[in-house]
């Protein structure tokens, strides 16, 4: 990969952690308190630089097959999950993730909060809104730039390129003083989801043992492949919408499963719970049967391998399955 498709992938997924973070600051310090969600804000970001120092060096010296099977598998449960929200945002069965209306609600949430200091921060609520908010967005940021950019070996422009999303948001969201609800993130989310879906099936499948005809090349069909698979999908699930009786609940049902769980503070516990569970939803979810499917996928290629038998459609078999499976899962 040249360093354009891989600037431009690392530029959408991080844009669109950064909105999110930006709403939840901007809600914390237009409510409450505009020095301690910026310290907050800051003591985040610090943070985020340290599990940086302390990680990037290992991934690098992990060998490359194993690296490529380990966070090729990672970004391909990652990027199904995006995936799977945008199919069902785009045909109707989950509400279009609105910036506006979470701005709103952390606003009225943060006006409503108990004020309080601690640790000589004059609203404590405000600094650990702000605090968990970029450091939960932030970790996914981390996660891109470090798995794009080691296995591409181009650290420094996954790094500029996460750098560029975070600083143009961050400017034009103080600069406008609201949510960037214009921000077509819906169709961003959709496009990273396909990216990382196609990356984790081309590099988790080479960790595996896979070969791909013309090597990167390869990626050239995978994406336009995943991306004319979900369009079906969309058009089955959007004539199925029409005539399902239970679509208004099962709407309901994933907006309730798809809250963040952010906007009360009960102190250090309350967090250390928050950070285990970004974790398992991240690298999770709602789908463990999803995670398992991929899981079995990659073994068969392996195991193929070891036979002489280059099963490169182990994985994207696996996933053609696993999408349709999760999805009227959730729109029978």
């Amino acid at each position: 990969m040249n360093s354009l498709p891989l600037f431009i992938s690392v530029f959408l997924a991080c844009a669109v952690e950064a909105v999110e973070a930006t709403t939840i600051v901007l809600a914390a310090g237009t409510a409450r308190d505009w020095k301690s969600a910026l310290l907050g804000t800051t003591t985040a970001t610090a943070f985020l630089g340290l599990i940086i120092a302390a990680l990037g060096p290992s991934i690098t010296k992990i060998p490359e097959n194993p690296l490529r099977l380990f966070i090729g598998g990672l970004l391909l449960v990652f990027g199904l999950q995006w995936v799977r929200k945008a199919i069902l945002r785009s045909s109707g069965y989950k509400a279009v993730h609105d910036e506006d209306a979470i701005f709103q609600e952390e606003l009225q949430a943060a006006k409503q909060a108990k004020a309080g200091k601690r640790l000589g921060v004059s609203d404590w609520y405000a600094f650990t809104l702000s605090f968990k908010g970029v450091l939960l967005e932030g970790l996914e940021v981390v996660f891109i730039v470090l798995t794009f950019g080691t296995i591409q070996k181009q650290v420094g422009v996954a790094t500029l390129a996460a750098a560029t999303a975070v600083l143009v948001v961050v400017i034009a969201g103080f600069a406008l003083r609201k949510p960037l609800s214009r921000v077509p993130e819906n169709t961003m989310k959709y496009i990273v989801g396909i990216m990382l879906t196609s990356f984790g099936i081309f590099w988790a499948s080479e960790g595996a043992g896979i070969h791909w005809a013309k090597n990167d090349a390869a990626l050239a069909l995978i994406i336009p492949g995943v991306f004319l698979y979900t369009l079906l999908l969309i058009r089955i699930l959007s004539r199925k919408k029409v005539t399902s009786l239970k679509a208004e609940s099962d709407t309901k049902y994933l907006d309730d499963l798809d809250q963040e769980s952010i906007i009360e503070d009960k102190g250090l516990l309350k967090l250390i719970k928050d950070f285990g569970y970004f974790w398992y939803d991240f690298l999770i979810g709602d789908d463990l049967i999803g995670a398992t499917i991929v899981l079995a996928s990659l073994e068969a290629a392996n195991i193929a391998s070891k036979h002489q038998v280059n099963a490169w459609w182990a994985l994207p078999l696996g996933v053609a399955l696993l999408l349709p499976l999760n999805l009227f899962r959730v729109a029978k």
